[in-house]
């Protein structure tokens, strides 16, 4: 009801929206997948995956009112399938079922997403901010918010001719 709230607001206050950044994401996962409580797997999914869902497409109406609206969906490094079975990439590590499934499965809306207004002229696009220092890790990251918010403002800020259905982060492409 929040959700629908915040649109019907957003309609009466602008009539429309230009963008949108999904930013949500928890990560309450430090176990082995064998070991992980499926209510871990399943509030991590309600929040980085069906709570984006929800919000895109109760805003979607008010983006397609847009001259030219900007969909960015706030992934990690972590949802990288390449990155992820890459033993030499920095974060190798960190195998976080939930976690980084999650944000694997919020690429895959991104994907989904962009296909679908492909015709439009609403772009949508995932973008990696690094390990910036949140409360989701203790404020242990190596990056700042203002860093970490880089991608992001460039994905929000694209031109008509700029790209769609991609994960990047401030240097680039990143391999999904």
């Amino acid at each position: 009801s929040s959700i629908d709230q915040g649109a019907r607001q957003i309609e009466r206050d602008f009539g429309k929206l230009d963008i949108l950044v999904n930013n949500a994401g928890i990560g309450i996962d430090n176990a082995p997948p064998s070991q992980l409580e499926m209510e871990v797997l399943r509030r991590t999914y309600e929040t980085n995956v069906f709570g984006v869902f929800a919000v895109t497409k109760a805003m979607l109406p008010l983006l397609r009112k847009s001259e030219g609206a900007r969909i960015v969906n706030i992934s990690s490094g972590l949802g990288s399938l390449t990155q992820n079975s890459d033993p030499g990439y920095q974060y190798a590590g960190a195998k976080l079922l939930a976690y980084n499934s999650s944000k694997s499965a919020l690429n895959a809306l991104t994907i989904q997403f962009a296909h679908e207004l492909r015709d439009t002229a609403i772009k949508v696009n995932s973008a990696d901010p690094g390990y910036v220092a949140t409360d989701l890790n203790n404020h242990r990251g190596t990056r700042t918010v203002e860093q970490g918010a880089r991608a992001a403002v460039a994905l929000a800020t694209l031109p008509a001719d700029g790209p769609t259905g991609g994960y990047f982060d401030e240097d680039g492409v990143v391999p999904w």
